[in-house]
This record gives C-alpha cells, sequence and structure tokens, in this order.
C-alpha cells in the first residue's frame, strides 16, 4: 500500500511540474510598488523583450525541430557551449514590458518562448585519451590543443559579451531534477530580466528529465556524471579575463551537482597553493530548496571549511516543499537541508552556523503553488530577496536593507509581504 501511495505521489509531482504555457513570472515585490526602477542601468542594447542566455551543456544533442540546436536527457561526452535566444511576449515593445514588469496587475500576457540556440562550440569528449611517450602514459597533445582552442573561443565569446554591460559579473543557474534544456534557460532569463539585465546570463544544463518512474534516479546518476565537465566550466569561466564576479545560483538536485564540483575545485587550489576566491571568483553562492542530506551537507560545508572560499552562502529552505518532503521519504527519513527548520538544528549546527558570518538560512514562509518547490523564483517576496542580494549586495537584516525576521543566529524568515510589511 505504502508503495502504491508513493507512486500516485511520484505520477502526480511528474504531471504538475510540466503543464501549461510558461508566464513571465510575477513581479518581485521590491519593483511593484514603482518605487524602485529595476533597469535604470540596463543598457541601451538590453532595452527589448529580448534575453540571450549563454549556455553550457553536456546533453547529448536530439534531431532539430526548427528553433535551431536541441538537446535531450540522454549524456555527452563532451560539453557545448552557445547562446540560447528567449522571448519575453509576443512583440511587446520594450516601453510595454518596462512597464509590466514593475506592477503586480498586469494588463497583458508575458508568455515566455526560445527563439533559437546556436551551439557556438564544443570541446574534446572526456575523459581525453591517453598515448604512450617516453615509456610514460599522457594526454594526447593534439587533443589537448584542440581543447586549448574551444577554452580561446570561449574566453573571446565572454569578453565579447561583457563589453555590452557595465557590471562585469556573471550570473549562473544549475537547475536541478526534471528539467530539461528550455526550463533552465527560460527561469534563468527571466531572473536576469529582474535582475536588471546587467551581467551576463549564463546556465549550466546537466542531462536531467529523463522523466518517469525511475527519473530520479538517472537524474541522480547524470549529477555525477557532470562533474567534471562542470569543475572544467568553472575553471574556464573563472579564468575569463575582465570577469571580476561569479553569482551562483543552484536549484533542488543541482545543488549538489554544483557543491560537488566546488568542492573538488576548492581542495585542488589549496593542494597547489592558490587562493580559491582568486581563481573561482565566487562573489555568493546561493542553494534554493537543496535536495542534500543535511549531515552530508555540514561535513562537505562546515567540516572542510568551503565557505571560505567563497564571499557567502545562503540557503532557502521550506517545510512546505513536497517535492522534497517526497525525496526525504525515499531516503528513508533522512533529512533534506531544503527543509530544515531552526528547530531541527541541534546545538552544535546553531553554533557553527552563528560562526559563520558568511552564511545565512532564509526560512520562506510562502506559498508556491501545490508543490512549493520553485518559490525561489516564482514567488514575489522571496525573488526579491533573491535580487537584494545578488544585484544589491545586501548582508540580511534591516539594518542593511534587507528585512528578514530574525530567527536565530544566520537564520532568518521570509514573510509574503516582503521586503514592504504593509503589503496585502
Amino acid at each position: 500500500m505504502r508503495r502504491l501511495l508513493a507512486g500516485i505521489l511520484v505520477a502526480g509531482l511528474i504531471l504538475l511540474t510540466g503543464c501549461g504555457r510558461r508566464e513571465l513570472i510575477q513581479t518581485p515585490n521590491l519593483y511593484a510598488n514603482g518605487r524602485i526602477d529595476p533597469f535604470k542601468d540596463c543598457p541601451p542594447s538590453a532595452r527589448n523583450n529580448r534575453v540571450d542566455v549563454l549556455y553550457a551543456t553536456d546533453r547529448l544533442p536530439v534531431e532539430s525541430k526548427g528553433a535551431g540546436q536541441e538537446y535531450g536527457f540522454l549524456r555527452s561526452p563532451s560539453l557545448a557551449y552557445g547562446i540560447c535566444r528567449v522571448e519575453i511576449g509576443e512583440d511587446v515593445p520594450w516601453s510595454v514590458l518596462a512597464e509590466n514588469s514593475r506592477t503586480d496587475d498586469r494588463d497583458l500576457s508575458l508568455p515566455l518562448s526560445v527563439r533559437g540556440v546556436d551551439e557556438v562550440g564544443r570541446f574534446p569528449g572526456t575523459p581525453i585519451p591517453f598515448i604512450r611517450r617516453g615509456g610514460e602514459l599522457v594526454e594526447d597533445p593534439a587533443v589537448l590543443a584542440r581543447k586549448a582552442q574551444a577554452e580561446d573561443a570561449f574566453r573571446a565569446l565572454v569578453a565579447k559579451r561583457l563589453t555590452q554591460t557595465p557590471r562585469k559579473e556573471a550570473f549562473v543557474f544549475v537547475h536541478g531534477y526534471n528539467n530539461d534544456f528550455e526550463d533552465s534557460v527560460l527561469v534563468m532569463a527571466e531572473l536576469w530580466h529582474f535582475l536588471g539585465r546587467t551581467g551576463l546570463p549564463i546556465v549550466y544544463s546537466w542531462p536531467a528529465g529523463r522523466g518517469g518512474f525511475r527519473g530520479y534516479t538517472y537524474d541522480r546518476e547524470s549529477g555525477e556524471f557532470t562533474i567534471l565537465h562542470l569543475k572544467e566550466f568553472l575553471g574556464l569561466l573563472g579564468s575569463c579575463p575582465g570577469l571580476e564576479r561569479v553569482h551562483f545560483l543552484a536549484h533542488s538536485r543541482g545543488t549538489d551537482v554544483l557543491i560537488s564540483a566546488v568542492r573538488e575545485l576548492i581542495i585542488e587550489a589549496r593542494a597547489a597553493g592558490k587562493s580559491p576566491r582568486e581563481i573561482l571568483k565566487i562573489a555568493d553562492l546561493t542553494l534554493a530548496a537543496p535536495d542534500l542530506d543535511l549531515e552530508v551537507f555540514t561535513q562537505r560545508m562546515v567540516g572542510e571549511r568551503l565557505g571560505q572560499g567563497m564571499g557567502g552562502v545562503t540557503l532557502y529552505v521550506s517545510d512546505e516543499d513536497k517535492a522534497l518532503g517526497l525525496s526525504t521519504w525515499l531516503f528513508s527519513g533522512l533529512q533534506r537541508v531544503g527543509r530544515v527548520t531552526f528547530e531541527d538544528l541541534n546545538p552544535e549546527l546553531r553554533k557553527r552556523l552563528e560562526q559563520n558570518h558568511g552564511a545565512a538560512v532564509i526560512d520562506a514562509r510562502v506559498r508556491s503553488g501545490f508543490i512549493g518547490h520553485s518559490y525561489f523564483y516564482s514567488n514575489p517576496a522571496v525573488s526579491s530577496d533573491l535580487i537584494l542580494m545578488m544585484r544589491y549586495g545586501r548582508a540580511p537584516g534591516a539594518e542593511n536593507g534587507r528585512p528578514l525576521v530574525p530567527v536565530g543566529p544566520n537564520f532568518w524568515e521570509i514573510d509574503k509581504g516582503y521586503p514592504y510589511r504593509n503589503r496585502d
């Protein structure tokens, strides 16, 4: 009977996550009253209804149906990169889009659509083959040369995009379980729009989204598969001249993928006597609805001092997250980070959290659909906080212009009226 109930729940969650036409997310509360202009620093070239998202993916390409290159859920041994063109609204003038992005009472529909995907380059497949030289096995120099050429081409693409924005920063999104390529790109396009259309919007799309009853286990294994590619991509991004800071945002299973890659890079940097912050340029790392075992996360982040390799770490959690409730059941009741409350933390964890001044846990006391797993961008209160942190660099606390409700040391709550308490 328990298996039957679990199967019904899984089927319901799968069906509910992929239905209907995507519309631009609700205007963040921060902008809805018109007091703040999100597009004050938006360059003229970005004042339109288009968003060009730079992507990197190790999804296997599939036959195109007319919108340029397409990618499925199968794995590719090589990492590709390119530009995905997203349109907000149908032939909507900039003035109309900007006006409707500053109100919670829009007078028109703003559907999201992918208008084209251009694969610009592709790295050699991994692992790189070996040849024997002087009695030793070494990586094939010819393949390494092709890899270096692809890296130079990527740096040139980033440099070109940076000339078009006043902020020499990148916003990198790593999606979660059961997301296809288009899902991740649309989320990044929406967020970048409300981040003020400055900096570079980048998506790292790993081979998830198989679906079905075994889709979760497939996605978990694909998350392991992609770590080598993600490591190389993050290292390459950090090496781009002119790029000053990188803001990382990961969701659901993508939090495990990102943390694993960053962990290995930080360990490698320390072993080489180098500064992880200087190499990776991580301004902040945000984990939204993290599908991570709490004890494993504690060992990685706290035990290995990963927070010292970046500017700050923020977690968005909600005990109303039904997707993570299912994950908890699948893992025999082990506590998922994304559903943790302050009461769940033992005295030692509370002490550790208090000592880590760059860390913050935000308990989202808001409603966000039936499943409640996408609140980090779909809920206007939580998206407001994300913007205050990633765009404006505000630390938690009313004294910093980020009026979260304090629950305990570095543990905060957010409600539906945030950041304006008197909002209906």
